[in-house]
């Protein structure tokens, strides 16, 4: 009988669900991982809301510390980073620094980013037409890729040249400019930082766990995977009395 790993991941493919898979795959941890089934609402289950009071992915189970659960992606990268002493800076200055730039993409990139898509992607796909929320976010999206852009001028990564769960946190938001109609032109220093990260092999091996959604980043049947991507929204909007 196989010994169970330490990790229990509850994910799914979007870009906070791959930042947990991205770290475990660049440390090299065993894990075990349960696909979490948004067309069944599996991410509102009773069992699964008793992890994870939000209802949302992704979640971890560290078996080996009394069946620990840690929910919020944020939270998750910077629980194993400190669990397995990786991919985050021992010196004072550095860490509190890479806590920064989590946090910058947890309060910034990632919501923007988010509504981006979401008016673009599946609100307007439903006939919902918002022009002026649009542009806030894609604008507001644009301003923050030039802060990373900025941010990246003469270094490898955004901390002390060092791969941290920061980028972790970052490339697959950034990286899926192209879902979110945000231009990334005129930023050099955010696209080298995008080759990099791509050049990485285990980190290309995790956005394809635990399935690959290359639309995201303009790769494959794009209008396929959107059509699909914005049933699954339909709730969202109220037939007309």
């Amino acid at each position: 009988m196989s010994k169970q790993a330490d990790i229990h991941l509850y994910t799914a493919s979007t870009m906070n669900g791959w930042k947990p898979v991205i770290f475990l795959e660049e440390a090299g941890v065993d894990y075990d991982l349960t696909y979490i089934d948004f067309a069944k609402q599996e991410q509102k289950a009773p069992d699964y809301v008793k992890l994870n009071p939000n209802g949302r992915i992704p979640t971890i189970v560290d078996r080996s510390n009394d069946d620990f659960v840690v929910f919020e992606s944020g939270a998750i990268l910077w629980y194993l980073a400190e669990k397995y002493g990786v991919f985050l800076p021992k010196e004072q200055k550095a860490k509190s620094e890479t806590l920064q730039w989590l946090m910058f993409q947890m309060g910034g990139v990632g919501p923007m980013m988010g509504q981006a898509m979401y008016f673009q992607r599946i609100a307007a796909k439903q006939g919902e037409e918002h022009p002026f929320a649009i542009k806030r976010y894609v604008d507001e999206s644009r301003r923050l890729m030039e802060v990373l852009n900025t941010r990246l001028e003469g270094r490898q990564y955004l901390v002390n040249d060092e791969f941290t769960v920061a980028d972790m946190a970052m490339y697959p938001w950034a990286r899926a400019y192209y879902w979110a109609n945000v231009s990334v032109d005129g930023l050099p220093h955010l696209q080298a930082w995008f080759d990099r990260i791509d050049a990485r092999p285990a980190t290309q091996k995790a956005l394809e766990i635990p399935k690959p959604f290359w639309a995201f980043f303009g790769k494959g049947d794009v209008e396929a995977f959107e059509r699909e991507n914005a049933a699954r929204f339909k709730a969202d909007v109220k037939p007309s009395k």
